[in-house]
């Protein structure tokens, strides 16, 4: 692991436990077989459903990413934030648009999908792991190395280029995953590069666990070790929250002070998702936050999947169990 790559204190030994009731094995074992066998039929037909017209897609890879936590025992559910005034669009307008959200669990990227279907930015170990690599692959990932700083700039530009050509890219700007119990980490600036250089909107999104330890998937924690806690975790809950778009154009985030303008953009994305309002104290709390975990660590853009968003009926909340 690079030493420039940000870290998480979270550990699965302090983090990554469940206290609450839990399933008996053999039900859990049901909805782990439930969830593998799902996600091989996501496997399947993405190659035939990579030929479908983008509104057909959109529409079956939302279907099936709210199988996933579902076939594993998690109810969900999802509220869309009014929209700013001005802001403009449709919360599900297709389009180019950075979605950026707080990094808990692999859970996370199936959710994030079953609204906002994507390209995921991905780190390029994501591309290894069973089943879910394949799947990440054939959902037309951007995987990045981020073992390499000198292939950061190449990252942020294959991103824009996405941006660019109309695609939905989804993003983890914290760079790992944390537990969830805390506010999380410092959101990287490099990837909001990407959508200052695209000039399309980011789009903060707010996910949270009615029981974080059990979907805590941080450190060294196995992803198998992190499935079975899962499973066996009983009454899981996880909310979405789809929040006001940012506009990132060229000029909206270049303050007269002349800082980069990706990392005052990354700062109000991040204020968004854990619910802030970055104040002129806040503000100059978090540039120095900023600039001292630049120092410490330089930006990685840590981040995960998918294809294309299309229209779908607005509401402002959806429950799925």
């Amino acid at each position: 692991m690079s030493v420039w790559m940000p870290v998480a204190p979270c550990t699965p030994q302090a983090c990554a436990r469940h206290t609450g009731a839990v399933r008996s094995p053999i039900p859990a074992l049901l909805r782990l077989l439930a969830g593998c066998a799902w996600t091989l039929l996501g496997v399947a037909c993405a190659p035939p459903v990579r030929l479908l017209p983008a509104p057909a897609r959109g529409w079956l890879v939302r279907r099936w990413a709210r199988g996933v936590p579902r076939a594993l025992g998690v109810r969900v559910t999802v509220r869309v934030h009014p929209y700013a005034p001005g802001s403009g669009g449709h919360p599900y307008a297709p389009g180019g648009e950075l979605v950026v959200a707080n990094h808990i669990s692999w859970l996370d990227i199936p959710l994030v999908a079953s609204v906002l279907p994507g390209r995921m930015l991905a780190k390029s170990e994501v591309g290894r792991w069973p089943l879910l690599g394949r799947l990440a692959g054939l959902g037309s990932t951007l995987f990045i190395d981020r073992d390499r700083l000198r292939a950061l700039p190449g990252a942020v530009d294959t991103v824009a280029a996405a941006l660019r050509a109309g695609s939905r890219v989804v993003a983890f700007p914290e760079g790992s995953t944390w537990c969830g119990r805390g506010s999380g980490g410092v959101f990287r600036p490099a990837v909001f590069q990407a959508a200052i250089d695209a000039e399309v909107s980011v789009r903060p999104v707010r996910i949270t666990y009615g029981t974080a330890g059990a979907v805590a998937f941080v450190g060294d924690d196995p992803l198998a070790a992190s499935l079975w806690r899962v499973v066996r975790a009983a009454g899981l809950t996880a909310e979405v929250h789809v929040l006001a778009p940012i506009p990132a154009g060229a000029r909206a985030f270049v303050p007269a002070s002349g800082e980069p303008g990706r990392r005052t953009l990354a700062r109000a994305a991040r204020a968004a998702v854990v619910g802030t309002d970055l104040t002129a104290t806040a503000r100059a709390a978090a540039d120095q936050t900023a600039v001292a975990s630049d120092s410490a660590n330089r930006p990685a853009a840590s981040v995960h999947h998918w294809a294309r968003s299309s229209p779908a009926a607005a509401s402002s909340s959806r429950t799925s169990s």
